[in-house]
């Protein structure tokens, strides 16, 4: 394990508004050093470990949450304290945020896929998961109304896994970009085509208009 250098991330402010920021970036550094069980596990690791894994913490805190936390020794209680103080007042916020993700307001799945996880990934830091089912649904019952056929298409490929679903989606839009550029393509090809074969009337035109009958 290396030892431990102070990290320029910002430290955890009284109101809570940075808390989901400083608990990935906390979850980072702790990983980083082999630590991460710490706030996972009671018991684990050595208690020079433990020692280790609060500094960190400690160090990320502002001064009045250090003086609040102060006599806590176990890295895990911290992280579940701070976790359950702050994740109460952020929760309905987070809910709100995933109730107002739509599929139909993106550009792009990327874009889409980018949001959702996102916001999947925030509600698990709350103490929230999505089920499998409930990442699925979000896509099926936001995508746009007008396309009602295609929507029944995604619920009748019977997928299980939002994963397998995204994938499909993006080989979808892939397919239909091509599709866009090859008749953009063909298009131009045309417009050209009838372009030279004015062109070559014209010419023939001009020909028979300049000749001199004998």
């Amino acid at each position: 394990m290396s030892r431990f250098q102070p990290l320029d991330y910002d430290t955890l402010d009284i109101s809570g508004e940075n808390y989901l920021r400083w608990a990935i970036n906390i979850s980072v550094i702790l990983k980083t050093e082999g630590l991460s069980e710490c706030i996972i596990k009671n018991d684990h690791g050595t208690e020079n470990e433990k020692y280790m894994a609060l500094t960190v913490m400690h160090h990320h805190l502002n001064k009045e949450l250090r003086n609040q936390y102060q006599d806590i020794q176990s890295p895990r209680c911290l992280w579940t304290e701070l976790k359950s103080r702050y994740t109460k007042v952020l929760l309905p916020k987070v809910r709100h945020e995933w109730m107002s993700l739509r599929f139909r307001d993106f550009g792009s799945v990327e874009e889409y896929n980018y949001a959702l996880s996102k916001a999947a990934h925030t509600l698990i830091l709350c103490g929230e998961k999505l089920t499998e089912e409930e990442l699925l649904e979000k896509v099926f019952s936001t995508a746009d109304p007008r396309d009602l056929t295609l929507q029944l298409t995604y619920r009748d490929k019977g997928f299980t896994t939002y994963n397998d679903l995204f994938l499909y989606l993006s080989q979808n839009e892939q397919m239909n970009q091509i599709k866009d550029e090859m008749s953009g393509y063909e298009a131009d090809s045309d417009e050209n085509d009838d372009e030279e074969s004015m062109g070559a009337t014209s010419k023939v035109t001009d020909g028979v208009a300049g000749l001199t009958i004998v």
